[in-house]
């Protein structure tokens, strides 16, 4: 891999960054759960549902494209050509996000009304409209650092503007959450209405510091501007139209699911709580380690755009294959130890023993919900964003018709089992894609039954052990026991590996 160093320099630093983030992230949501309650999460939770689809119309795939161009520029000795790109990129994503933000306040309250449930909710959609510009401009920026190997900065950008929405909304939350469920979801959206422009402002200012310097280098541009334009359309449009209509179909998939819950006999405030329970509660646990693999995910691809560009097979087959051998391996690892230690993770948490019931039955998909994640991001860097596009679509139009066939007949578990399924469906027809377009050779046995089998015995051998010393209520011991088992089972593989290396080695031979 070219600059090896660089990559993994990078690689580590965004995933501590993320890591943290995450982990800071998730003890915050417990904070405002506690705060606003089940159904104020969940009703927050449909509205943030709402806004990400104007995110998704205002950013239009804009950050992919931009990172791809941009590497493929560098690979092909084009670097001159960046600035234009950049140009053409933010017109595009200034037009869409201006769009997206006159047509979301325009339609707020009838999708209040209509969606939500709630016509008092609309301001709460205003508040957070005038993000969309700042967010699509801020997604041509992330996409370059991306795209030239300088990501570090957007880590720290990211950190500041957690900072402050948490410094925000622990300063505010009290007094809103007192007015009501309605009051304390205004109140969050106009703390993230404040934490997203500071983070643009951040980008905006070390944009232009690294452009300045970086044209002194290349200061003649031979690409025609509307060259450009065409070529970020081109990669642009099938991307975001992709999510333009999942996004739409995740929409109608969270506001049908209340309503199911209540064509099966819940009260309005047990739906939103049943809802927050599992979506807002349970799938950010699930997600949580996947921080890890979405830094390398992302730096994944402008390496195979480069690679593309360079049509270098033999580079393209050695990455993929280390990128799913890894990924299944820290999977398998996550999934034991979530479901092992599920219900002192949800009581841990939320004081709840319903999300450690959920975290344990879902902890068997959190290796195909990682293995795609990665999946996608390798065929959006070789160029299969078209079929992506289909893949997500179907997806979505699937979830759609079974959370209205499963929900009213078996409640908020069949809304578990639709994300169980489409996660199967999604991750298959993937796979076999990257498989068809990359030839790489992948052990079943060293990467998915060695580490099953040796994180199922680190971890019940840690319970032993820790239960031995006496059992304890304290999140310190329970942090404890899921780090020993974790080091455990890194350095049983390891020595495995090391062991078995040697005849691996004498058979090829």
């Amino acid at each position: 891999m070219k600059d090896r160093s660089s990559f993994f320099i990078n690689g580590i630093f965004l995933t501590a960054v993320a890591v943290c983030a995450r982990a800071v992230g998730l003890a915050f949501n417990a904070y405002v759960s506690a705060r606003v309650g089940a159904q104020g999460i969940g009703m927050y939770t449909l509205v943030t549902t709402v806004y990400g689809f104007a995110l998704t119309f205002a950013t239009a795939g804009i950050s992919l494209t931009v990172t791809r161009l941009v590497a493929s520029a560098i690979g092909e000795g084009r670097e001159r050509d960046i600035g234009r790109i950049l140009r053409a990129s933010a017109l595009y994503a200034a037009a869409f996000g201006a769009t997206a933000s006159i047509v979301l306040w325009s339609l707020s309250l009838t999708l209040s009304v209509r969606v939500l449930g709630d016509a008092d909710l609309y301001v709460a959609l205003r508040y957070l409209s005038l993000a969309l510009v700042p967010e699509s401009l801020g997604a041509v920026f992330f996409g370059y650092f991306v795209g030239v190997r300088r990501v570090i900065g957007n880590a720290v950008t990211q950190i500041a503007a957690q900072a402050i929405k948490i410094l925000l909304t622990t300063t505010c939350i009290a007094r809103a959450s007192a007015d009501g469920a309605v009051a304390a979801c205004i109140c969050l959206s106009v703390v993230s209405l404040f934490s997203d422009g500071l983070a643009f402002f951040l980008q905006l200012v070390r944009f232009c510091i690294d452009r300045i310097r970086e044209k002194r280098k290349n200061a003649n541009n031979t690409l025609p501007l509307r060259v450009c334009m065409r070529s970020v359309a081109g990669m642009a449009l099938p991307i975001g139209c992709s999510a333009y209509i999942r996004s739409a179909l995740l929409t109608v998939e969270h506001a049908l699911i209340p309503l199911c819950l209540q064509m099966r006999g819940e009260s309005v405030e047990g739906s939103f709580a049943s809802y927050g329970l599992l979506h807002a509660m349970t799938l950010p646990v699930l997600l949580f380690p996947m921080a890890a693999l979405s830094s390398f995910a992302s730096l994944l691809v402008p390496e195979y755009a480069e690679a593309s560009a360079a049509k270098d097979s033999g580079r393209l087959s050695r990455i993929t294959a280390r990128a799913v051998r890894t990924t299944l391996t820290y999977a398998m690892l996550v999934s034991v130890l979530m479901a092992v230690f599920a219900e002192e993770i949800g009581y841990t948490l939320y004081g709840s023993y319903d999300v450690g019931y959920y975290l344990a039955r879902m902890a068997p998909v959190i290796p195909l919900m990682y293995l795609d994640h990665v999946t996608d991001s390798m065929l959006k860097g070789i160029g299969e964003h078209v079929y992506s596009m289909w893949v997500n679509i179907s997806d979505a139009c699937l979830s759609v018709l079974l959370v209205r066939l499963l929900i009213p007949r078996m409640g908020i578990g069949g809304y578990a089992l639709v994300i169980v399924c489409m996660e199967g469906y999604n991750f298959l027809l993937s796979f076999l894609r990257l498989r068809r377009r990359i030839r790489f050779s992948l052990s079943v046995g060293s990467s998915v039954l060695l580490p099953l089998v040796t994180a199922l015995g680190a971890a019940a051998l840690t319970k032993h052990v820790f239960c031995m010393n006496g059992a304890s209520t304290e999140p310190l011991w329970l942090w404890m026991q899921i780090l020993f088992a974790a080091c455990l089972c890194i350095g049983l593989l390891c020595l495995l590996h090391a062991r078995y290396r040697p005849v691996r080695e004498h058979r090829h031979r």
